[in-house]
């Protein structure tokens, strides 16, 4: 199994504010080691009950457009039966049900597979944890 799965956990800060944390170049360091040219899959996964993963587009907006719709979707109020935490941070626990905690993305040829404008992503709302994981794992 050691030559068809690689796995490697890494640290992600995402500070105090709500994020669109970009892990695209973090899964090309990554399969640049573990993948060694061959085609396969990348799975990444955070182990956090309100951060998701999400494949878009970044730097022209689209990360705060995404952050906008979930204020839309998901407002930082006194709604949610889930109450610790920063004021509206029930919707923090919602968010994985609609960006998912994980991502599945093919690998070909030791390099990531993405559209000319696509990028792996975390997707933070959770102002009162400021330090993630994701666990990228290669299995080709």
């Amino acid at each position: 199994m050691a030559d068809t799965f690689t796995t490697r956990v890494i640290d992600v800060r995402t500070g105090s504010r709500e994020t669109v944390h970009d892990l695209t170049d973090a899964c090309a360091e990554f399969l640049r080691s573990a993948a060694h040219g061959r085609d396969g899959l990348l799975n990444a996964f955070t182990p956090h009950a309100t951060a998701g993963l999400a494949v878009i587009e970044t730097g022209s907006g689209s990360d705060d457009d995404l952050l906008a719709a979930l204020h839309d979707l998901l407002p930082a109020d006194d709604r949610w039966r889930h109450r610790h935490g920063s004021p509206g941070h029930g919707r923090d626990h919602v968010l994985p049900a609609l960006i998912p905690p994980h991502a599945t993305l093919p690998v070909i040829g030791g390099r990531l597979e993405l559209g000319t404008w696509q990028s792996v992503v975390l997707v933070d709302t959770n102002v009162d944890n400021p330090d993630r994981k994701v666990r990228l794992s290669f299995l080709g």
